[in-house]
């Protein structure tokens, strides 16, 4: 086993996973729910990132030749997903349990796009084709950096404790300021490459 490539993939997975900054917003789209929801939430969330994470690892530049869809649209979509969450966050939309509105925030847009967003969707494609054999690396690298993004998000229980309900009110204004913010970088990045090629 390659150890470069484990220890290469580790830290690209959980420095683009964001754990920590994502913090923030597992409280805002878990609010109104119970410690106990929001654990099943972030449990299925890292399991689908997971699975999305190794399936581009071993066949995600296949599924996109297949389907023509270039890493530079899967940025303007992950940008626009995001753009919508913001929006709601900044008109104060996001506070009925997003469970009881018949979504399920673990899938979109939690393990997709925050957890695995384009950017680690890539580098993942990247590291299994850079040795002969990084297979088994890539994959304990994946498993491993989101362990560790597990275990952080799970601190959001104790963090919400802390921070109480005004505190939460102001942090979702900023964070859906911030939120939009990245949404548009993300977006603008998919649209340069696709435009200014």
């Amino acid at each position: 086993m390659d150890t470069s490539i484990l220890v290469q993939t580790f830290i690209a997975v959980f420095v683009l996973a964001d754990a920590v900054g994502n913090i923030p917003i597992v409280l805002i789209l878990t609010k109104g729910m119970t410690p106990e929801e929001r654990n099943k939430v972030i449990d299925k969330a890292i399991i689908v990132a997971i699975a999305v994470l190794l399936l581009f690892a071993f066949a995600g530049q296949v599924i996109l030749t297949y389907l023509e869809i270039s890493m530079a649209s899967l940025r303007v979509a992950g940008g626009l997903l995001l753009l919508l969450i913001s929006l709601q966050m900044l008109r104060g939309e996001l506070d009925t349990p997003i469970l009881e509105e018949g979504r399920d925030v673990a899938i979109t847009p939690l393990a997709l796009p925050l957890l695995a967003g384009p950017g680690t969707l890539t580098t993942v494609m990247l590291l299994m084709s850079k040795s002969q054999n990084p297979h088994l690396a890539v994959v304990l690298g994946i498993v491993a950096a989101m362990l560790v993004t597990w275990l952080i998000l799970r601190l959001a229980n104790r963090i919400e404790s802390w921070i109480g309900a005004e505190g939460g009110v102001i942090i979702t204004q900023l964070l859906g300021f911030l939120l939009a913010a990245l949404a548009v970088e993300i977006g603008s990045a998919g649209i340069r490459e696709l435009f200014l090629k």
